[in-house]
C-alpha cells in the first residue's frame, strides 16, 4: 500500500479569475478502486492532469508510485496492435498479454490486426490491458465507456472487478456500482472521498442535502423571529430612553430609576438577540453550498392524432448488398419510448438515419407518416461551431429557453461567450440536448445522447422524459437509463 497525499492544492488556469480547486487536501490509498464524479466542467480531467504533474499549482501532491493515464496517446495508429502494446510495456512476455485479453473475453487475434482498423471497444481493451501490465503503477482511467456497447461494458466490468489501484472517471452508474469501492466527488465548493459505490454516495448526498435544506428552513424561521424581537426590544428601549428626558410628572408617579434600569435591560436583550441573529446567519451561510440545484428540465412534445408514426416491417439494413442484422419489425406510436440496442457496428444508427429519410439501402418496409416533426440529436458533435447566439438563430430556437436549459444542466453562464468548438465534449452534448428539448416535435430521435454527459444531468434528462412523456427513439449504452426510460427495447442481432 502507498499513499498519494494532496495538501492545500490550489489551481486555476491562466487568465481565469476563479480557482478550479482551492485548498484541497486528500489522502488516496493506492490499493483503492476509486470512481471520480462531478458535473461537466468541474475539473475531473484537470484533477487527473494535476496528479500526473502536468500543471503548475500551489500546494503539494506527494506520491511514491508511477502514474499512468488512459487513454494512452497512440501517435501512429497504422501499426499492428501488438506493436502498440510493446510501445507501452517494453519487454512484456506475449503470454501475459494473451492472459489479460482472455480475462476480457477477447480473442487474442486482434493483436495482429492494424490498431486503426479495430473497433472503439477493441482499442479500449488493447490500451487498458497494456497499462495494467505495467505492474505497481497507479492508473488514471478517463471515461473508457463512451461509445461502448452493453456487452463490451460487461466485459470491462468483470475485468476491473479483479483489478485495483486506479481512479476511474465514468458517467455510467451501473459501471461505477460494479467496479469501484470509493468515490471521489468534486462538489461545488470541495472535493470529498467516501467509501462505497455511486449508489451509496448518492444516498448519502441526498440525505445530507435534505438535512441542510431542513436546517436552512429552520434557521430562516429563527432569523425572522429574532429580527422581529430584536427590532421590538430596540424600539421599546429607545422610546423609554426618550421618556427619561421628559419633565417629572407627580401625577404619573413614574420612577425614573426603574425606567432607566428597564431600558438598559431591554437594550442588553436586544444586543444578545443581535449576536444570536449574526450567529444564525453565519450558520445559514455554511449550508447549501454543495447542493446541486437539480432544476427540472422541460420538454414540450407535440401529439399527432395518427398512429403509428413510424411502421417498420422485416427491416434489414444492407452494406455492400449484404444485410448486417437479422430483420426487425416494430411500430412507433404516440408516447412510445423505444431503445435500440445491439453491438457496436451492427447498424443501430443506420435505422435512425433511414427514419430521418437519409439514403440508406435496406430490405423490408419502412413508413413514416407525412408532416412528422422530428427533433434529432446526432452522435457526433463535429459540426458544432460558432457561438450560442448564432446557433439559436441558425436552428430557429428560442435563445432564452435554450440557455435556461443549459444552466439547469449545470452549464456556467461564463461559457456562453465561448465558441462551441472550444467547449468540452460534455458541454457540446448538452448544447445538442438543450436544442432538442427546446424544440416542439412529434418524435425525438436521439443517437447516443449521453456520451460525456455527467451523471446528475443524465438523471435530470430521465426525470424530464418520464414527466413529459415525449415519443422518442434512442440509442444508448447506459443500462440504468434504458431501464428507467424505455417502454420498448429493440435488440439487433448480427447477421
Amino acid at each position: 500500500m502507498s499513499l498519494i497525499s494532496i495538501n492545500n492544492l490550489t489551481f486555476s488556469y491562466d487568465g481565469n479569475y476563479s480557482n478550479i480547486f482551492e485548498n484541497v487536501s486528500l489522502n488516496i490509498d493506492t490499493d483503492w478502486k476509486l470512481g471520480l464524479i462531478g458535473r461537466n466542467g468541474k475539473g475531473k480531467t484537470t484533477f487527473l492532469k494535476l496528479l500526473q504533474g502536468k500543471y503548475e499549482h500551489k500546494g503539494t501532491i506527494s506520491k511514491n508510485v508511477e502514474v499512468d493515464y488512459f487513454p494512452f496517446e497512440v501517435k501512429n495508429k497504422n501499426r499492428m496492435s501488438i506493436e502498440i502494446v510493446y510501445e507501452i510495456v517494453p519487454d512484456v512476455e506475449d503470454w501475459k498479454i494473451i492472459k489479460e485479453l482472455n480475462l476480457l473475453n477477447t480473442n487474442p487475434e486482434i493483436l495482429y490486426r492494424n490498431f486503426n482498423l479495430l473497433s472503439g471497444g477493441e482499442q479500449v481493451k488493447i490500451l487498458l490491458v497494456s497499462l495494467f501490465l505495467k505492474e505497481n503503477n497507479f492508473l488514471l482511467i478517463d471515461e473508457p465507456t463512451n461509445h461502448l456497447d452493453v456487452e463490451t461494458k460487461k466485459n470491462l466490468i468483470e475485468y476491473l472487478k479483479n483489478k485495483k489501484s486506479f481512479i476511474l472517471v465514468s458517467h455510467d452508474r451501473n459501471f461505477l456500482d460494479n467496479v469501484v469501492d470509493h468515490i471521489i466527488a468534486i462538489n461545488n465548493t470541495n472535493i470529498e472521498i467516501q467509501q462505497g459505490d455511486f449508489s451509496s454516495w448518492k444516498e448519502n448526498k441526498d440525505r445530507q442535502d435534505n438535512f441542510e435544506l431542513t436546517q436552512n428552513q429552520k434557521l430562516q424561521r429563527d432569523i425572522n423571529r429574532l429580527e422581529i424581537s430584536s427590532k421590538n426590544s430596540e424600539k421599546w428601549s429607545n422610546d423609554t430612553e426618550k421618556s427619561k428626558s421628559k419633565k417629572y410628572n407627580v401625577e404619573t408617579h413614574i420612577d425614573r430609576g426603574f425606567v432607566g434600569h428597564k431600558s438598559a435591560k431591554m437594550m442588553k436583550k436586544a444586543k444578545v438577540m443581535e449576536q444570536r441573529l449574526e450567529k444564525e446567519i453565519e450558520d445559514k451561510s455554511k449550508l447549501l453550498k454543495n447542493i446541486d440545484k437539480n432544476d427540472s428540465l422541460k420538454i414540450l412534445p407535440l401529439e399527432n392524432s395518427r398512429n403509428p408514426l413510424v411502421f417498420v416491417n422485416k427491416l434489414s439494413i444492407k452494406y455492400d448488398e449484404k444485410p448486417i442484422f437479422a430483420p426487425v419489425s416494430f411500430e412507433v406510436n404516440n408516447g412510445d419510448r423505444i431503445a435500440i440496442v445491439g453491438k457496436n457496428g451492427v447498424g443501430k444508427s443506420s435505422i435512425l438515419n433511414a427514419i430521418l429519410g437519409k439514403k440508406i439501402r435496406y430490405d423490408g418496409q419502412l413508413k413514416v407518416i407525412s408532416d412528422l416533426k422530428i427533433s434529432y440529436v446526432s452522435q457526433s458533435t463535429d459540426n458544432l461551431k460558432g457561438n450560442l447566439k448564432n446557433f439559436t438563430l441558425e436552428n430557429n430556437i428560442d435563445e432564452s429557453i435554450f440557455k435556461a436549459m443549459l444552466v439547469k444542466m449545470g452549464m456556467s453562464k461564463d461559457v456562453f461567450d465561448t465558441n462551441i468548438q472550444d467547449m468540452s465534449e460534455g458541454q457540446k452534448k448538452k448544447v445538442l440536448i438543450a436544442k432538442s428539448i427546446s424544440e416542439q416535435a412529434n418524435l425525438y430521435i436521439w443517437d447516443e445522447p449521453l456520451n460525456y454527459i455527467d451523471i446528475l444531468t443524465r438523471i435530470q434528462i430521465e426525470e424530464a422524459i418520464l414527466k413529459y412523456r415525449p415519443t422518442i427513439i434512442f440509442i444508448e449504452h447506459d443500462e440504468a437509463f434504458i431501464k428507467s426510460v424505455a417502454t420498448k427495447v429493440i435488440y439487433l442481432e448480427s447477421k
